[in-house]
Parts: C-alpha cells; sequence; structure tokens
C-alpha cells in the first residue's frame, strides 16, 4: 500500500474515533508498527494529528468545543477505566460536585447502588445516569443550557455552588498541561468548573490521554489548584511526570485490567 492511502486511512479513522493507536494502525493497515509512526510522523509534521504515547490524537482546536457525540465516540474503555479508580474515592455519605463530561457519565453510573451520597451536578446526563438511585440525593443546579455538552451554565449554575462545601469536586475538560492546568474552549463552562473547583476541598480532574497535553483556549483550573488527576495508561509520559512535578497527585488507570481480571476469574 502506497503511503498517501496509509495516511488517508489513518486520517479517516481519526475523524471518526478522534485517537488511534500505532498498534491498531497497524493491523489494520497490515504493516508494520515502524512504518505506522513514521506516517505519524508525517503527518504530524503537517498538522493534521498530534502524537500521543502509543498513537495520535486529532489537534485541539483551542477554540472549538467538541458536542457530547463527538466526546463521546473518543476513549470509551479508558473512561470507564479512569471512571472505576475515581469512584474508589468516594465513601458513603459523601457530598460531591460532578461536572459535565462523558467521563464523569461513566463516574455517576458507578454511584447507582451507593447506600448514601449526595450529588450536586449541572449535568443532565448525569442526573439521568442517577435517575435509578434511590438513596442518592441529586441536586441539580440552576443555569442556561448548554446543548452541545447538555450541561447547564452561567450565573446562574456559579451561584448555586457557590455557597456549598463539598467533600470533593469530579470535573473533567479539553485538554491539561503542567503549564496551565485545565482547560476548556468556552468561557461559559470554564467560569463554572471553577466555581464548581472553588466549592470542593478537593479537585479531581478526570482526563482521558487524549486531553494530556493538549491546551485550549480558556483556563479552568490551574495545576496548583488540582489535587488529583486521574488519566490512563495511553497517556503522554513525559507530560504526566511535569504534570507531577506541578504538585499534582497523578493517578493511571490502566486500560482494560478490569476485563482481564473478569476474564481470570472465571
Amino acid at each position: 500500500m502506497l503511503a498517501v492511502e496509509r495516511r488517508r486511512l489513518i486520517a479517516e479513522s481519526l475523524r471518526s474515533r478522534g485517537v488511534v493507536s500505532v498498534a491498531d494502525m497497524a493491523g489494520f493497515l497490515r504493516t508494520t508498527e515502524i512504518t505506522v509512526r513514521r506516517d505519524l510522523r508525517a503527518m504530524a509534521k503537517e498538522g493534521l494529528l498530534v502524537r500521543a504515547h502509543g498513537g495520535a490524537v486529532l489537534p485541539a482546536t483551542t477554540g472549538h468545543e467538541p458536542s457530547y457525540s463527538e466526546k463521546a465516540r473518543q476513549a470509551g474503555s479508558q473512561k470507564a477505566s479512569i471512571a472505576r479508580l475515581a469512584v474508589e474515592m468516594i465513601r458513603p455519605g459523601d457530598s460531591i460536585l460532578l461536572g459535565p463530561g462523558t467521563t464523569t457519565q461513566a463516574l455517576a453510573r458507578l454511584l447507582v447502588d451507593f447506600p448514601e451520597l449526595t450529588v450536586v451536578t449541572n449535568s443532565l446526563l448525569v442526573a439521568q445516569a442517577l435517575m435509578g438511585a434511590n438513596r442518592v440525593e441529586v441536586i441539580l443546579t440552576g443555569g442556561t443550557l448548554r446543548r452541545s455538552i447538555h450541561a447547564l451554565v452561567g450565573s446562574a449554575a456559579e451561584d448555586s455552588v457557590r455557597a456549598l462545601r463539598a467533600s470533593q469536586a469530579f470535573i473533567s475538560g479539553n485538554g491539561f498541561t503542567a503549564a496551565r492546568g485545565l482547560s476548556t474552549p468556552s468561557p461559559l463552562v470554564a467560569a463554572t468548573d471553577r466555581a464548581f473547583a472553588g466549592a470542593a476541598k478537593h479537585v479531581v480532574v478526570l482526563a482521558d490521554h487524549t486531553k494530556i497535553g493538549q491546551d485550549t483556549m480558556c483556563q479552568t483550573v490551574p495545576a496548583d489548584r488540582v489535587d488529583v488527576l486521574i488519566t490512563d495508561d495511553g497517556a503522554d509520559r513525559a507530560e504526566l511526570a511535569a504534570i507531577r512535578e506541578a504538585g499534582v497527585d497523578v493517578r493511571v488507570a490502566v486500560s482494560g485490567a478490569y476485563e482481564q481480571s473478569k476474564a481470570a476469574a472465571t
């Protein structure tokens, strides 16, 4: 297969999934991982993608806010692994804040059977995930509906959490770097997430590997205000080292470990 055809197929896979791995593309293209890495380097020089540990992601457009459907197609298994690691930080009787995002939605699904919990959220998807959780009190903020992410934002959302004091806030975003911390393309979303962070004793960021090393327009929470970052094992190791140097407790979820342990038990 010619290089131009391989790169066209890589680009198509990136557009549909948001992320590709070297190993997967080598199998799909029936070529070597060395050849795929060479293609990724060439495409990165052209600005068509951003290299990441073990593969590549779409380049972040600083002002573009991906829709829920775009986010839902990216790194699904990694987000599930991150959620399973995050739920270990929550105890019965806690009061927590959950921001919008597909990863926080995955976390919400794991809270349905908690014996006692209070969850404050501005995410309609998080609230929906907890609809059947009879012993979880769900408090939905006010605000203006931002349809692209199925969440409530704006001054009403911010004001509704400022008087609260929760044990932990679990928030996400579109990028996380050691230099700027968590960021998002939307000023409205950034302001609401800052209010969530300000109402919590501890701030936990849930960000899969496609977000690590990415920087978008609006800073949400600087790295020195983040207590814990939970990501997956596809994240860039050099960037994670820099984030740790900035004082953040970085926890890495091993993708597929849960499924492998279940398979071993059967």
